[in-house]
């Protein structure tokens, strides 16, 4: 390369996305390649983007910018007003915004944080001169939008673990460990299993579920027998406890509304990051990672399908192992971070 390419994520907040697709995953590799990568936290505050963008267009003019998801309204006008003193301009997006603003199942202050982003959403792609989606489905919505539309999945950040936690026989002293990690915009998906899971806490006593949603677990799960509810935990606290944290079950139910349609694979690398094996709704984008029975298992909607799934697991210890074995492995290839610095990197080459 005969000079430096600089990206800077104009951040509003949103790491887990910037991170997972960018600046955890491919921001490195290119750093080690000489491209130069910042991330630059906007504020929300009154008059933020007049007071701070003079000095951001002095420090930055002509770099390429990374947008995730939302700008603060100050910030996007600002930008309209300046966006000939930048490069190469990227939007990046891992959810239908859209969708869950008009999905009356999810939360309502959800639903208005997501609303107020997605009126804001046509001026974002005016800005753009790419669009950057977490799959294939997400990138069919953008597609009727925006003229240059591309497909991102996501990294694999953190490491993967041993196995041990499989080698003891699960028993009432070492139960086995399932958890659901999801968000509460998944809990819709939750309770749609949820009479799977009491029926599986009321037949067995080597089972323990971890179910991370604090306050808002639903009362018919906080009422069952060996069942954990940590509080959520912000993004960079979730790594840390991602890391320390052991599963033999993952649970990533997802019903087919307009909002789940848009989803990518991440609940895969997530539970094979706290070495467990996935029971996952069988429809897109799961059917796109998990091989039935070899790395996860694929159930219907119906609750008998779910309760089929955990006497599979559950009564075939060494199968259930072998399976996460796989997952693992599996996750570290679609998740190899060399993916996505490939991807940015193709674009740092084409505007050298």
């Amino acid at each position: 390369m005969s000079r430096q390419i600089h990206w800077v994520v104009l951040s509003d907040g949103a790491w887990p996305t910037e991170d997972i697709y960018f600046y955890e995953s491919a921001a490195p590799i290119l750093r080690q390649q000489g491209v130069l990568t910042e991330r630059f936290p906007v504020s929300r505050s009154f008059g933020a983007a007049r007071l701070h963008g003079p000095s951001f267009k002095r420090r930055y003019a002509g770099v390429n910018l990374l947008l995730c998801r939302s700008l603060p309204l100050s910030w996007l006008r600002w930008l309209e007003r300046n966006r000939n003193a930048f490069g190469y301009i990227v939007y990046l997006i891992d959810d239908d915004i859209a969708a869950a603003a008009d999905d009356a199942t999810l939360p309502s202050a959800y639903r208005k944080r997501m609303a107020g982003i997605a009126s804001l959403q046509p001026r974002l792609l005016a800005l753009a001169d790419e669009v950057v989606a977490c799959s294939d489905q997400l990138a069919s919505y953008f597609t009727p939008r925006h003229a240059n539309v591309s497909v991102l999945t996501p990294s694999l950040l953190a490491p993967l673990p041993s196995q041990t936690h499989f080698t003891a026989n699960p028993s009432s002293e070492t139960p086995w460990q399932i958890g659901f990690h999801g968000t509460r915009a998944h809990l819709q998906d939750l309770l749609h299993i949820t009479p799977a899971l009491e029926a599986l806490q009321q037949q067995r006593d080597d089972t323990e579920l971890e179910i991370m949603l604090g306050q808002h677990m639903p009362k018919r799960l906080a009422a069952l027998p060996r069942v954990k509810a940590p509080a959520p935990l912000p993004w960079q606290s979730f790594q840390q406890y991602q890391r320390q944290c052991r599963l033999h079950i993952g649970l990533a139910p997802l019903l087919a509304t307009p909002f789940n349609q848009g989803k990518s694979f991440i609940k895969f690398l997530d539970i094979a990051a706290m070495g467990g094996v996935g029971i996952y709704s069988n429809r897109y984008p799961y059917t796109e990672v998990v091989r039935h029975g070899e790395n996860g298992l694929l159930v219907d909607d119906d609750l008998t399908a779910w309760q089929a799934g955990f006497k599979q697991l559950l009564e075939d210890p060494a199968a259930t192992a072998r399976m996460a074995k796989q997952a693992a492995i599996d996750a570290q290839r679609v998740g190899d971070s060399l993916n996505a610095s490939w991807f940015w990197q193709a674009r740092s080459e084409r505007l050298d």
